[in-house]
């Protein structure tokens, strides 16, 4: 018989609460299984292979997950950052209020990412105390200690603790309340390449069993399609996604195509599914349909190369969920250069998503598709900033068009014509830039020049991540350096990935340098002792608002003037060098007026220089 862990362990001290999880847990131990799971159902018999290796069965996931609507559930409301979450005071009548409204609009189901007080913890008290006919898929949510070579010894000691802490809560919950939880979720996109909380598939594995072990409920990952769709973007150290899928008893993907619409292009050669987003082809009346087709079109395209995957590793067997897809409602005041969501992000679109993708779910989830689709989100955060928009529900708790009842008419949304966000996609050039110069950043004027930051006043030095302790400053030069004055100083503390900064407009205002022909020449002076490789780029829209990036290498010695000796050197890149490397770049419409980054993946540099760089006098001229 499982013992219903205390919950009060989380009031006592750090030290002590850690110790009395570990303890609970020993007791804990056998309310599950264990082992590796087959691909054969529950009931099987459990075998022993020759190695000692413990076989079981998929623990069957239950009716909930196919007979009701499903949500990711977070109860923020007011916290406008994220460390400000901790602090904000989530009650029980909060939480009610919230489920109540999610019960009324159908949902029966909430995934919560969380074992915390403010998420796990409230929300299943809450249902439990009120019989609120609502199941939970709880989460463990696991953070990052094995590859930021900046973290001190308490620090991550700190971090694996916390770890182990989540996951017994997560044990704690799901075994005092069985009728609630119907199954658990350890880890959040953590394999991903792209992810902020990277573990490895090895140790993701450990902490799956560990919690598998302990429970009776079926156990999952969520995670982008991606890792477990076979030669797509996976970091270095979740190459092994078999350890995963032998632990777990269903995956949980998520599929975002307004987000890969980012990244889609159907020319590229890399591994992604692609899709056209904009349909420009399609008469403006008939957009807004189209492109909601396309983007239902791409999120089966990725479930159903996970379904491949799977079956390929003798999982045929393993239900399959989306653990989260969504679609912006409005565009967030700060979404930076995805100006794709001036013309995604609309409340009326989330809804043709929505209703699209429930009527394949509602077909599929006894057959070959889905078990279930969790939708993200329930509510708006805003302490999510520029990821902000997309709840069913706004932040005050007023449903979007996606939960009404009726169709609803409102300035930003009109579901039964088409939305008005689709009806133009093309960007509007500003007027060209005159002159024979454009100079981007320098204190020695010239005639018959244009200074960037005379016609576009809110450019801005950025990092490539803001989260990258990353340092770009002016700093006073000798007169011995290029004539005195100021030049900028970079001096990075890189990233496991690299480092990177743009000179950019936060509105994203272009400039128009469409009289710089291919023989124009983009110009700038470096002083620096960097070993290896750098790369030097900038970015443009386009008229259908696709915007191109490019990045050249410049090393040591070349044709373009650059040298890593210290002294001042001159480099001279013709703008047909970029083009060559990206013919879709359009200079009507310059967005990033200059990049210099180094990514390891591509300049095949040793991580972790932290060596200065200094460039001055950047500008174009024809």
């Amino acid at each position: 018989m499982c013992l219903p862990l205390a919950l009060a362990v989380h009031t006592l001290s750090r030290s002590v609460r850690f110790a009395a999880i570990a303890f609970f847990s020993l007791l804990l131990c056998a309310c599950g299984g264990g082992g590796t799971t087959s691909d054969k159902g529950a009931a099987d018999t459990t075998t022993i292979k020759a190695d000692g290796t413990v076989i079981i069965g998929l623990r069957p996931l239950p009716v909930d997950f196919s007979e009701w609507k499903a949500v990711a559930y977070s109860p923020f409301r007011t916290s406008t950052s994220e460390p400000a979450r901790a602090n904000e005071e989530i009650t029980d009548d909060m939480v009610k209020e919230d489920l109540e409204l999610l019960r009324d609009a159908g949902f029966g189901l909430i995934r919560i990412f969380a074992s915390s007080k403010n998420e796990g913890i409230t929300a299943l008290r809450v249902i439990k105390a009120n019989a609120l006919p609502i199941k939970v898929m709880l989460g463990a949510y696991v953070n990052s200690f094995e590859y930021d070579p900046t973290l001190s010894a308490s620090a991550k000691a700190a971090i694996i603790q916390g770890n182990e802490e989540e996951l017994a809560r997560a044990v704690a919950l799901a075994n005092a309340y069985p009728d609630e939880v119907v199954a658990v979720s350890v880890g959040n996109e953590t394999q991903v390449d792209w992810s902020f909380v990277k573990i490895s598939s090895y140790q993701l594995a450990r902490y799956i069993a560990q919690v598998r072990k302990q429970i009776t409920q079926p156990v999952t990952t969520d995670d982008n399609y991606a890792p477990f769709a076979g030669k797509l973007p996976h970091h270095p150290a979740a190459n092994q996604v078999a350890e995963v899928l032998a632990q777990i008893d269903f995956l949980s993907i998520h599929a975002y195509p307004s987000e890969d619409a980012l990244y889609s292009s159907a020319d590229d050669a890399d591994t992604w599914p692609d899709w056209d987003w904009r349909q420009a082809t399609v008469d403006k009346a008939s957009r807004a349909t189209a492109m909601m087709d396309a983007a239902v079109e791409m999120t089966k395209k990725q479930y159903g190369l996970v379904r491949t995957f799977l079956d390929a590793k003798g999982k045929s067997q393993m239900p399959i969920m989306i653990g989260e897809t969504g679609w912006k409602a409005e565009m967030p005041s700060s979404s930076g250069n995805n100006t794709r969501y001036k013309f995604m992000a609309n409340a009326a679109n989330q809804k043709m998503y929505f209703d699209r993708l429930s009527d394949w779910a509602n077909l599929s989830k006894n057959g070959s598709g889905p078990r279930s689709i969790v939708w993200f989100e329930a509510f708006d955060e805003i302490w999510k900033g520029s990821d902000d928009k997309w709840g069913l529900f706004t932040k005050d708790r007023t449903a979007r068009a996606v939960v009404l009842a009726a169709p609803v008419v409102v300035a930003d949304a009109i579901y039964w014509s088409e939305p008005v966000a689709n009806t133009a996609v093309t960007s509007t050039a500003n007027p060209a830039v005159p002159g024979s110069r454009y100079t981007i950043y320098g204190e020695q004027s010239t005639v018959d020049e244009t200074l960037a930051s005379a016609s576009t006043p809110d450019l801005q030095w950025d990092p490539f991540e803001t989260s990258a302790a990353f340092n770009a400053a002016y700093a006073d030069n000798a007169t011995s350096d290029t004539g005195g004055g100021n030049s900028l100083s970079i001096t990075p503390t890189p990233k496991s990935w690299g480092w990177g900064t743009l000179f950019q407009s936060p509105s994203d205002t272009t400039s128009n340098l469409s009289q710089f022909t291919d023989s124009a020449t983009l110009n700038f002076s470096i002083k620096t002792t960097y070993a290896g490789k750098l790369e030097i780029g900038f970015s443009t829209d386009t008229e259908l608002r696709d915007a191109q990036e490019v990045f050249l290498q410049i090393s040591n010695g070349d044709a373009y003037g650059y040298r890593n000796d210290g002294a001042w050197h001159d480099v001279r890149i013709p703008l047909s060098a970029f083009k060559a490397l990206n013919s879709k770049l359009d200079m009507k419409y310059l967005l990033s007026r200059f990049m210099i980054s180094d990514r390891y993946q591509y300049t095949g540099n040793t991580a972790g220089q932290n060596i200065e760089v200094r460039v001055d006098k950047i500008y174009w001229s024809k």
